[in-house]
């Protein structure tokens, strides 16, 4: 392991040792302050940001979309707070922590034992939703999780989720598709994020008038399966309490290639995405190049 990988586990280490033991009021003033001191050096983070919300709210001004940076980074480390802080709140915490609306789709789509698939961008906090559904709820569920390095800081985010009720598979490795094919076929619960590919095989979908590329996944396995496919969308608001809501099924289209109705699909998911970011922006977490058009033309990375 490098210094540099020593010193990002020993670090995200200190935030699940310590931030947990922090009282409420304390760990969000702690969160406030390190925001603003990562908005004011203005990193390549904050930057991307920034420049992501230039897209969702294309009539901001400088003024404004720093107001939105700002607010961003300030949701963002409310986000880190909480999921360090998760592990230790107790069930009572957690179920009132998180109020949905028309939470009926998933209920009833349970109910109907052909599986579910939850499909959600990088909005608000989807760990403590998660942890709202399999303890509200009581709905286990299986997740992905992109392989972070070091290894074991992988392994301390594998065991976060899974101390909350979740099954966690690696994302790379190949065998991840057909573990979730079969946990759906089953009649159960999948939830993934899904507003950033990560395989550069995606498909390309139109989102806030420019070009991205989303992960098939979803669409794919609603058409393998049958599940129903749902989009959810985070938010905060000034209140301890995050806000969500779960949108109306994602059809499979009755016509068309596979890769057309996927293709279809997944467009359906970016415009509920759309939706829900242009209502809070300053809640979605994208500090990462999103669109073609910003993606490096040699490397293809973000």
């Amino acid at each position: 392991m490098s210094a540099q990988d020593r010193v990002t586990d020993a670090l995200y280490g200190l935030g699940w040792s310590t931030v947990r033991k922090l009282p409420e009021p304390v760990a969000v003033r702690l969160g406030q302050t390190i925001a603003d001191l990562a908005w004011k050096q203005r990193g390549k983070g904050v930057q991307r940001l920034e420049s992501n919300y230039a897209r969702v709210v294309p009539d901001a001004g400088p003024e404004r979309l720093a107001e939105l940076s700002r607010a961003g980074m300030r949701s963002y480390l409310r986000y880190w707070m909480e999921s360090f802080r998760l592990p230790a709140w107790s069930k009572e915490r957690i179920k009132g922590g998180f109020d949905p609306k028309d939470i009926h789709y998933l209920t009833e789509g349970m109910a109907a034992g052909k599986g579910v698939i939850l499909a959600l961008p990088h909005l608000g906090n989807w760990d403590l939703a998660g942890a709202w559904v399999t303890t509200e709820l009581g709905i286990p569920f299986t997740t992905v999780a992109e392989r972070l390095k070091p290894e074991t800081l992988y392994d301390r985010f594998v065991a976060y989720r899974e101390s909350l009720g979740m099954e966690v598979l690696p994302h790379s490795g190949g065998t991840a598709f057909g573990t979730l094919a079969r946990r759906l076929r089953d009649g159960g619960l999948v939830c993934l994020v899904a507003d950033r590919d990560l395989s550069a095989s995606g498909v390309e979908v139109d989102f806030f008038g420019d070009t991205a590329r989303m992960p098939a996944g979803p669409a794919l396995l609603a058409q393998q399966t049958g599940a129903l496919l749902l989009p959810v969308t985070l938010w905060y608001d000034d209140s301890p309490v995050m806000r969500g809501r779960v949108h109306p099924p994602v059809e499979v289209p009755e016509s068309g290639t596979r890769a057309e109705r996927t293709s279809v699909m997944t467009q359906a998911l970016a415009d509920a995405f759309a939706s829900g970011i242009a209502d809070h922006p300053e809640d979605w977490h994208m500090l990462q190049r999103l669109w073609l058009a910003d993606l490096d033309p040699v490397k293809g990375s973000t």
